[in-house]
């Protein structure tokens, strides 16, 4: 496309910067069903992608490699551009011929999904990965199917299952080192034995033929070489993450095969006896041979692995609920959301969150690897990615997170919580009253900053008013990098302490005032506003109401509660609402 600027770096790309180069995204976008203004209810938001991805403001962020999106800027059909949309045809046509269906449908099927894939390839602006999602799609509610591959991955996990009974496995898992392990301490020999441990198993979650080949049988001197395989920066990589004095991590473990599945949850008990906490993301629905979330309905291999595990169902967890989880818990799995390669507009809440309370995701496969490793874009996690390609070879890739990503840990929010708290503490020794304001911060767009300037001067005028009485304004405990998300759970710990004497809500009048100390006249964007309109203030309504059953002699000042419970759970990661439905009434 002549009109588009010359793209140095595709993490340069954002709106704003170029007229034409905004509507090529915008139609990218929409053109692959991604844009949230148009599918809220299916895209992640700005919010929610940020819980994954370093983005700056404005910043583009694609579901794609680099090599990928370079190809679809072109605007026309490249040569590699053409083999990838064939080899996502031709994948497609392998599932179809292979799965048992009417002659009639399989013809019917096959001409609607070359409807589709013939418009791409007339206006080449769509990634493969969804066309090939779309394509599936079409097969699956066509044919009325759920999971053309649910007897096949039970074929793999029971081969694996059966492997992991004869005598290779244990030689593999078991034999000693070739070379003397040399150590100073005995914990750093304990450690040398953890290294190889995970190198072994992490080199039998990639070894398909294991699960692909009935009876599989290696020779001894191919078992040798894969013993004794070499992975660049392994040992230095694991050590560096998961050594001796890290202890107690959270990780987000994301597989991709079954049968590999079942190497991947001993790595997970390999996690659990160093200390370390485990998420395990599966896919929602069908996408070949990935492990789905409801495989453990039907397969009992796998049932049996994850016997103990706790099963999230719910996409959209509550930070409070899933570390509550995690805490309790220590193999938790939950769905991605999606039912394509990892796409981190189409993840769920429930991945989203997962993903942010996490110390390191572990990604394996080449799709992963791909999305992750070969994209220019930073995330908010360090990312361990491997895979093994087709001539054997391992690739084993560790990508730090961003370094202008703040992050607050459970532990440091409590932190910040027990100080506000032991404040409160020593207000109440000093015989003062102690007073949580909660108010409208960012629940109208564009007005973040005034919201906090309301916010603030209508709290220095409380201050100056009443007597003996210690007010906790949020707005003075902001840090750079704390979300919603985080806010909302240190406040919580806060605010059911059982110090607090008064909970008092923004109102109408309060706003009214703000205004006038301001020496400002009211914007109509702000006119008739109180903390009805935010649903941050909503969750904190639910949590006073609670607190005072507890805690009878809290006072609440502000709004009837009746007024706020017409709002829905605040966004994530969000300091602003998830908009309130508009109800029209019509008029006889």
């Amino acid at each position: 496309m002549n009109n588009l600027p010359e793209v140095k770096s595709i993490a340069d790309l954002a709106y704003g910067r170029d007229p034409y180069l905004d509507a090529w995204l915008l139609h990218f976008m929409t053109k692959n069903n991604l844009e949230h203004l148009i599918a809220p209810d299916k895209n992640a938001s700005l919010d929610q992608l940020r819980f994954l991805v370093d983005m700056q403001e404005g910043q583009f962020f694609a579901p794609c490699t680099d090599w990928m999106l370079d190809n679809l800027l072109k605007s026309e059909m490249t040569a590699e551009l053409r083999n990838e949309y064939r080899a996502t045809w031709r994948r497609l046509v392998l599932l179809i011929r292979h799965i048992p269906l009417d002659p009639y449908l399989r013809r019917k099927i096959v001409a609607l999904c070359r409807y589709k894939f013939q418009n791409t390839l007339r206006y080449p602006f769509v990634i493969p990965s969804r066309l090939m999602k779309w394509l599936l799609t079409i097969f699956l509610s066509q044919s009325a199917l759920q999971d053309p591959y649910q007897e096949r991955k039970k074929t793999f996990n029971a081969r694996a299952h059966k492997f992991m009974h004869t005598a290779l496995f244990k030689r593999f898992i078991s034999a000693c080192p070739s070379s003397t392990m040399g150590c100073k301490r005995i914990q750093d020999l304990r450690w040398q034995l953890d290294i190889l441990e995970f190198k072994r198993l992490f080199c039998l979650s990639t070894w398909n033929a294991i699960w692909e080949i009935e009876d599989f049988s290696p020779q001894p001197d191919e078992v040798d070489r894969e013993i004794g395989r070499d992975w660049t920066d392994f040992e230095q990589t694991m050590t560096d993450i998961f050594g001796t004095q890290n202890r107690g991590m959270k990780i987000l473990y994301v597989p991709n095969s079954a049968g590999g599945i079942l190497f991947d949850l001993m790595i997970v008990q390999a996690f659990h006896r160093l200390g370390h906490k485990v998420i395990l993301a599966l896919k929602e629905g069908f996408y070949y041979d990935y492990p789905i979330f409801w495989d453990y309905e039907n397969d009992p291999v796998l049932s049996e692995f994850l016997n103990g595990a706790r099963l999230i169902e719910d996409s959209n967890i509550s930070k409070n609920d899933l570390l509550d989880t995690l805490r309790a818990n220590d193999l938790v799995v939950i769905s991605d959301g999606t039912r394509e390669r990892l796409n981190m507009y189409r993840t769920s809440v429930t991945f989203a969150r997962a993903w942010k309370e996490s110390d390191v995701v572990i990604a394996k496969g080449s799709g992963n690897y791909h999305r992750l490793v070969y994209s220019s874009h930073q995330f908010t996690r360090d990312i361990l990615a491997f895979y093994r390609d087709e001539d054997g070879t391992v690739h084993f890739s560790y990508k730090p997170k961003s370094p202008k990503v703040d992050i607050h840990s459970e532990k440091d929010l409590v932190l910040k919580a027990e100080r506000i708290k032991r404040r409160m503490l020593k207000a109440h020794d000093n015989g003062q009253k102690v007073m949580f304001y909660s108010a409208i911060v960012g629940s109208i767009p564009g007005q973040t900053q005034t919201a906090i300037t309301v916010l603030n001067t209508f709290v220095h005028y409380l201050r100056t008013k009443l007597e003996k009485t210690y007010i906790i304004n949020p707005a003075e405990h902001f840090e750079s990098g704390m979300d919603a998300d985080d806010l909302m759970y240190m406040w919580e710990i806060v605010q059911r302490s059982g110090l607090l004497d008064i909970w008092r809500f923004q109102t109408v009048e309060d706003i009214e005032t703000s205004f006038e100390l301001m020496g400002e006249k009211i914007p109509p964007i702000w006119a008739g506003k109180d903390a009805t309109y935010s649903t941050g203030c909503t969750k904190e309504m639910q949590i006073a109401l609670e607190v005072q059953q507890k805690y009878p002699e809290m006072q609440i000042i502000g709004p009837n509660p009746e007024r706020f419970f017409r709002r829905r759970e605040y966004g994530i990661g969000k300091f602003f609402d998830a908009s309130m439905e508009r109800r029209f009434v019509r008029r006889s």
